[in-house]
């Protein structure tokens, strides 16, 4: 409070634009006396260029006293110059003039974005009430702006959070998110039910990742988020945060805001550096709180998925028997490839199997339809019973009519595609029974190569099945078995891709694993699909 009782801003810098020097130095007295700091100019040039230097050092005026009748521009010209400058446009601006006042002056300094209009000489607690009310003003506008602005901050956060494949991305996410949010560096760490941290930074300058400042953050966090439950923020002090974390060599304290999901076995913490004199923010606070919140939300399905994948390619590379492990079958050669899909995708039913019958050698090659810990345990049980199948029976559109009833039996929700070959080792002959998959490709000597005209239905349809298509296969023939995976492309025709596939083969060089290889180097990178392989040559 001043003397006569009225409430004051303190800290209050006036830019006071006025050509009379009399003038500039009896209003900077008013405004001295109430304690405000005044920066005096003569012209709109000056103003202009003084606002430049300020700006570039952060020390911007928190309101503009402005003389209409500047000598080298008008008052309101350098009002419309200054709202044209987004860095500086919300400077509050209050024109005064000396000389008669018409409502039409008034007028025209509203118009060109001035806060108000003062008549001089007034009295020194008119010009004080009128530089408060216009800083009153304009802090408000900011303020609300900048809650608006970090709203919006915060959606784009979560919507980013949400969007991410695996908990790395996610964790990445989260620290750009925090750091936008607290305009300084950040890590998050999010911790899954096996206690392995996945970590994210941004802008962060951090010591090396040899250094123990990473692993040891992470061991702190794991201990704090044991036993926590909701959302919770804590400051821990520099001597118990690992120096270099956000900033190489330097020792900050940090605010940890840590997030646990409803299985609680899931929780996120994010870490921001704090200033020891700092003033905290609590709207900034309760926005990585909500954004915290969310991250253990989003991260709860993608952890478990991770551990549901891990399953699912144990059972399969437990019940897919390996490439050295191949049992021995006379008279044929066969090769076989199984590539899961990449880490972002979910896992699938691909499957291979070579199998000795009664009449020669078995081959297949499938995919359970779906994508899932599921689709997984489904492929394993028609391997299972296409070797059980194989002992009494050599046919394969027998064997395909089986594995169709069994599916319709014990999964009458899910369908799966085989291509089941049936090879003689002795005469060459081929006979081959597809059930809705890729036809098999006969490579022949020379270069040339082309698909088996075979087809059928899916199996877990009932339908009826077609007889065997026949092949005969010379001793430098070469049988090549695929699952989708290792071509289908979103927006590719399938017709497209099956004739990329159907030229790399042919140009490929000779032998069985050279073929496998040169395959998976053409289509096989990144796919989003388990890819199975299976190629044949009689020995």
């Amino acid at each position: 409070m001043d003397g006569n009782g009225t409430q004051q801003t303190p800290g209050t810098t006036v830019l006071v634009v006025d050509d009379v020097a009399a003038s500039r130095y009896a209003m900077g007295a008013v405004l001295s006396r109430a304690g405000h700091q005044v920066v005096p100019v003569a012209s709109g040039g000056e103003a202009l260029v003084e606002l430049d230097v300020r700006l570039r050092d952060g020390t911007l005026p928190d309101v503009a006293l402005v003389d209409v009748g500047l000598p080298d521009m008008s008052g309101f010209e350098l009002c419309r110059r200054v709202r044209a400058r987004p860095p500086i446009a919300t400077l509050p601006v209050v024109h005064f003039s000396a000389a008669a006042t018409a409502p039409g002056d008034r007028c025209r300094g509203l118009d060109a974005g001035g806060d108000a209009y003062l008549t001089v000489p007034a009295e020194p607690q008119e010009i004080q009430a009128v530089v408060r009310a216009a800083v009153r003003g304009a802090r408000r506008s900011t303020g609300a702006e900048t809650a608006v602005h970090r709203l919006t901050l915060l959606s784009e956060a979560i919507v980013t959070v949400q969007a991410a494949r695996c908990p790395r991305e996610l964790a990445a996410a989260a620290a750009e998110g925090a750091a936008h949010l607290t305009d300084s560096p950040a890590a998050v760490f999010v911790i899954g039910p096996d206690g392995g941290p996945y970590r994210g930074t941004a802008r962060c300058r951090p010591a090396p990742a040899d250094s123990g400042a990473h692993q040891a953050a992470a061991r702190l966090v794991i201990r704090l988020t044991e036993g926590r439950t909701g959302v919770t923020s804590t400051v821990v002090p520099a001597p118990l945060w690992p120096a270099g974390m956000f900033r190489a060599g330097v020792e900050e304290d940090a605010r940890l805001t840590v997030a646990t999901a409803q299985d609680g076995r899931t929780a996120v913490c994010l870490a921001t550096p704090v200033r020891r004199a700092a003033i905290t923010d609590p709207a900034a606070d309760g926005l990585l709180a909500r954004l915290a919140q969310a991250c253990a939300l989003a991260a709860e399905p993608l952890l478990l998925y991770r551990v549901e994948r891990h399953v699912a390619l144990t059972l399969q590379h437990s019940f897919l028997p390996q490439p050295h492990r191949l049992p021995h079958l006379p008279g044929v050669d066969i090769v076989v490839r199984y590539e899961p899909a990449s880490r972002q995708t979910e896992i699938g039913g691909d499957f291979y199997a070579a199998l000795r019958t009664g009449e020669g050698v078995l081959t297949a090659v499938g995919d359970v339809v779906g994508h899932s810990l599921d689709a997984a345990t489904v492929m394993v049980e028609i391997r299972h019973a296409l070797r059980a199948y194989c002992v009494t029976e050599s046919d394969p559109v027998v064997l395909a009519g089986r594995l169709d009833r069994m599916l319709q039996q014990y999964h009458p929700d899910v369908t799966a595609t085989v291509c089941l070959a049936l090879v003689d080792p002795g005469s060459g002959l081929v006979r081959i029974a597809n059930a809705g998959h890729i036809p098999p490709l006969i490579l022949r000597d020379g270069g040339g190569a082309e698909y088996v005209d075979a087809c059928g239905p899916l199996l877990g349809l009932g339908l009826e099945r077609p007889e065997p298509t026949e092949r005969h296969l010379a001793p430098t023939d070469r049988l090549l078995m695929v699952t989708d995976g290792l071509i289908e492309t979103r927006g590719t025709p399938l017709e497209t891709s099956l004739e990329q596939l159907r030229t790399a083969a042919a140009d490929a060089p000779a032998g069985l694993d050279t073929l496998c290889d040169v395959l998976l180097g053409c289509f096989g990178r990144d796919r989003e699909d388990d890819i199975a392989m299976l190629a044949l040559r009689l020995g």
